[in-house]
């Protein structure tokens, strides 16, 4: 089995965050030749020499002393998807249209608490969404309209990065989460309804293997 670099699906996407100039989070979209970079005043995109500010109406987070920053994901269509890490809102910039959106997902599960995401990951069409306050792991639907709790077999508080790889021995999806103490791979079942935790950074060579395998 092969220990090599481990292949995000969308491998293009290169995601981290910046504290430098404000910068929360800045996302390369190599194959649209797109930088965004997520702001305390909204979210920029920069093509070739043109760059644009696209203001969030109604966004609202706390600061990085407090939680993990906001997270910022590319769609498959292009667009630019920002969360709140206090409330379960997410904001969709279009930047073809020059328009943003403002979705407040149905969450089927904890509605006493505020649930903010502090990471975001695209793969096949849906959205991961992880709260670092709560340890919590969400799949959203395409539109933003509903968001499912994944069963865990161990909380990921903490969580501030998400990233999907695909093995390549089979279908599984791996979901690789970092934050400033944590490391863990999450491997989803196949209905994408739960999801086995492991102590593992995804460049940790048992990345591959899930236990028992």
């Amino acid at each position: 089995m092969k220990t090599a670099s481990v292949r995000v699906v969308a491998a293009s996407l290169v995601l981290f965050a910046s504290s430098a100039l404000g910068q929360m989070r800045v996302v390369h979209d190599a194959s649209r030749n797109r930088i965004w970079t997520l702001e305390s005043d909204g979210v920029y995109l920069q093509e070739g020499a043109s760059k644009r500010r696209f203001a969030l109406p109604g966004w609202t987070y706390v600061k990085q002393a407090y939680a993990c920053a906001p997270a910022l994901a590319i769609d498959a269509d292009g667009a630019a998807v920002v969360s709140s890490n206090v409330v379960s809102r997410l904001w969709r910039v279009d930047p073809v249209a020059s328009r943003v959106t403002m979705h407040e997902p149905v969450l089927d599960a904890d509605a006493d608490k505020d649930i903010g995401f502090t990471a975001l990951a695209f793969d096949q069409g849906v959205f991961y969404a992880a709260s670092g306050a709560h340890g919590s792991l969400w799949r959203l639907d395409p539109m933003l309209r509903r968001a499912q709790k994944l069963e865990l077999s161990a909380p990921i508080a903490g969580a501030c990065s998400l990233a999907a790889e695909r093995t390549k021995a089979r279908r599984t999806v791996v979901l690789c989460v970092g934050g400033d103490e944590i490391a863990q791979a999450i491997y989803l079942a196949p209905d994408q309804r739960s999801g086995y935790v492991r102590n593992l950074s995804c460049a940790d060579p048992r990345i591959a293997l899930r236990k028992g395998d």
